[in-house]
């Protein structure tokens, strides 16, 4: 078992942080860059993600965890949303948004396997215990 002792150890928290990375750069380039709300808006939905693991994390609690990987994936289901706007728009290629698409539903799995996984645990604070494939 691979114990979690900082929020940067989350799977899903280094998925979504190269999310956030992809999202920043897909938007910076030629419309998309021009729509400040679509723009802005994905780019705050994307960081929610990162923001409210890390959040959660360091609450130290298991409850008020699992909450902010609610929050998390909730935002990873605005920035899918958001993305459908930007392929309708064409601000996006097919290809790419297919890739960002698979990797919010990646991470949207994650989060919900490892909020699962610690309603169900009896390990209790910070240091969260998982196996590697959680």
């Amino acid at each position: 078992m691979a114990k979690i002792e900082k929020f940067e150890d989350i799977l899903a928290w280094q998925k979504a942080r190269e999310l956030t990375q992809l999202v920043y750069r897909a938007s910076r380039k030629g419309e998309f860059a021009k729509d400040f709300a679509l723009r802005d808006q994905i780019r705050r939905a994307v960081i929610s993600i990162t923001s409210n693991i890390a959040e959660g994390f360091e609450r130290g609690g298991t409850k008020e965890f699992v909450q902010f990987l609610g929050h998390a994936k909730g935002s990873c289901g605005e920035v899918r949303s958001q993305l459908y706007i930007a392929l309708d728009e064409a601000y996006l290629s097919q290809p790419d948004w297919e890739e960002l698409h698979n990797r919010c539903l990646e991470i949207s799995r994650l989060l919900d396997g490892f909020a699962k996984y610690l309603r169900q645990t009896e390990i209790k604070g910070r240091k969260f215990q998982i196996t590697p494939a959680t």
